[in-house]
This record gives C-alpha cells, structure tokens and sequence, in this order.
C-alpha cells in the first residue's frame, strides 16, 4: 500500500494525539504497525480512515482514535495477562501485545479465524495465541486475565466471561444503554459482581451474545 508509513504517522498525529491519549506506547505501536495487512484487501484503501471499519457481517474495526482511546483506559501493564475478545483479524491483539505480558486474542466469526491465526504469525507475535469460540463464554482455559479488552459494544456482561477475571482486573469495551454508546471499565465489586464506570462517547457494532433479552416472545 503506497504512502503507509505516511498515512500511520497521519493517523498518529491527526486522529490519536489530538483525543487525549497520552500513552506514548500505545502512539509508537500505532506508528510503528502497519494496519493495512489486518484489513481485507478490498477494504486496504480505507484501513486509515477515523471510521469504524466493516470486515464481517455486523463486525467492525474500531475507528483508530476510539482504539486508543479504549485502550489507554485499560492501563495495561507489562505483565498483565489480556483477553481480547472479538480480536476480528488481530489489529487491536498486535497493539495489544506492545503493552502486556501475553494476550489471548479471542475469535467466533469463521471469516476471521483464518486470517487472525495469519496476520499473528506474519508479524511474528509471538506473546498472542489465536482462540477460536464462542465470543460471550471467553477462554476459561487461559484465566484468570488482568484485563478482558472487548472489540464492540455490549449491553451486558456475561457471568461466563466475568468469572475469567482476577480479583484486581478489569473489563474495557463499550457500553450500549437507553440508545448511547459509551467507552466503560467494569471492575469486581465487593459482593462479587461488577461496577461499571461510563467515559467518553464511543461507537461500535454490538457484540452477538452481549445484548439484554427485551422481554418473552410468544
């Protein structure tokens, strides 16, 4: 893709830096990872675009600025342990992987698996391992994570994956209510459930398997 490096340090500087972002980590990776090779062919001329990006039915790429925004608010550490659930085609688990000790990048859409599992070993992450399941049941096997980091919005939490986390984690995505869609960290409170602590507007697809039940249809 001509212009690439341009385009990322335009991406840096026109879309990120000006949103508050203030972790120079999550900058470089964003500088230094070429985001086109995450993104279908047909889609590379808009991988830079400041949009949610449409990769799989009712899936999207989180616009560059709301992506770091999203993972600044995690504050991540150098030896957390993440679980990035709907990881799509691996963007968001490479910038990821900058920050933490390992991630486990989480996947259901069968379009994406295949090409998540590529694009991890094309960029030689070697601190990422590709799970494959069902998005609101998580990956038990890798528990307890420090940080569940969710690509989409959701309208709750699922008791599956809010069990996968460890006394002092946290959950970040979206968080869709009364028609507004808003960043969010869900952390354990002391009965054993979950706070959540609503940010900055935030626009994603919701995620399958995260929605309310609106009441019983006979």
């Amino acid at each position: 893709m001509a212009n690439s490096a341009a385009q990322r340090k335009n991406m840096v500087e026109s879309q990120v830096r000006p949103s508050d972002v203030t972790d120079r980590r999550i900058m470089a990776a964003m500088q230094n990872l070429a985001r086109e090779t995450f993104v279908p062919e047909a889609l590379q001329p808009l991988a830079y675009m400041d949009e949610a990006l449409y990769v799989a039915p009712g899936r999207a790429m989180i616009a560059p600025r709301n992506l770091a925004r999203l993972i600044q608010l995690a504050q991540i550490e150098q030896t957390d342990v993440v679980l990035n659930v709907g990881a799509l085609n691996g963007y968001s688990a490479a910038l990821l992987s900058t920050l933490a000790k390992s991630v486990v990048a989480l996947e259901s859409d069968p379009g994406c698996t295949a090409q998540l599992s590529k694009c991890i070993a094309d960029n030689g992450l070697t601190n990422v391992t590709v799970a494959k399941g069902d998005l609101a049941g998580g990956y038990p096997a890798g528990a307890p994570y420090d940080v569940v980091w969710i690509e989409g919005a959701v309208e709750q939490i699922p008791d599956a994956l809010a069990a996968q986390l460890s006394a002092q984690g946290r959950i970040v995505g979206v968080a869709f209510s009364d028609g507004v869609a808003r960043s969010a960290i869900w952390r354990r409170d002391g009965s054993g459930g979950l706070n959540r602590r609503c940010m900055f507007e935030a626009d994603a697809p919701l995620l399958p398997g995260f929605t309310t039940l609106k009441g019983f249809v006979f």
